[in-house]
């Protein structure tokens, strides 16, 4: 498992683990971990609540030892699963969102030509074709993770978002939206993962665990979960 350095700079951490449906939830132990990592509390301090708009949020609550922060203390984070993937995304320093996918085949033309604006689109069909599924994960995650750290997901003509062009790890400005940002990160050959975040200037991106480090992101038999819709054909 990684080292956690917590430093001065804004900076997103990751947490990657196995989703194989059970209890309990995979999701929440991450969540816990990265509280405890980032707001120096053990874990039963904790407490895994949501927003009113649904997203999650970790929160040490009651009293406080001397010399700590009074009141109660919470930590932005967000959650994204996949097939046999939970992925957790936590950022002290404001709003974050997060959002993975598993690369496989797919009708990525389509699905673009459906969703995506026009210049998205062309950017895509001009793109190597055997890239093309890979591509196109890597516009419609960054549109849920920039659509997560803004509070919305995907409502008010999320997918019509216009985002920066995934070329990539860095953060990178979200086009006619200075104050996001948005990229994809590094975790695993098979898995993309956006990161979005609201803020005017840089902010860094760490992994903390991968999906090598004993959680590896093993398929489990549980039906897979995503966000892509279906393409209706003939239209």
């Amino acid at each position: 498992m990684g080292q956690l350095t917590v430093s001065g700079r804004d900076t997103v951490y990751v947490w990657v683990g196995r989703d194989t449906g059970g209890r309990p939830d995979p999701a929440g132990r991450l969540l816990r971990r990265a509280g405890a990592a980032l707001l120096g509390r053990s874990e039963v301090e904790l407490v895994l609540t949501h927003r009113p708009g649904g997203g999650p949020v970790v929160l040490v609550g009651g009293p406080v030892e001397q010399g700590r922060q009074s009141g109660p203390v919470e930590l932005p984070v967000s959650v994204s699963r996949t097939d046999g993937v939970v992925v957790v995304a936590a950022r002290p320093a404001g709003p974050v969102g997060v959002d993975v996918e598993r690369v496989r085949p797919l009708p990525a033309l389509a699905l673009a030509r459906r969703w995506f604006p026009p210049a998205e689109l062309s950017w895509l069909a001009g793109r190597p074709e055997a890239g093309h599924a890979v591509d196109f994960l890597r516009l419609w995650t960054a549109k849920e993770a920039v659509g997560k750290a803004l509070g919305l997901g995907l409502r008010d003509e999320g997918l019509r978002r216009k985002m920066p062009l995934p070329v990539g790890p860095a953060l990178r400005a979200v086009p006619g939206l200075a104050a996001l940002r948005v990229g994809h990160p590094e975790v695993d050959a098979d898995l993309v993962l956006a990161i979005g975040v609201v803020a005017g200037g840089e902010v860094d991106v760490e992994v903390v665990q991968r999906a090598g480090h004993g959680v590896a992101a093993e398929r489990s038999t549980s039906t897979e979960r995503t966000s892509l819709p279906v393409v209706v054909r003939g239209s």
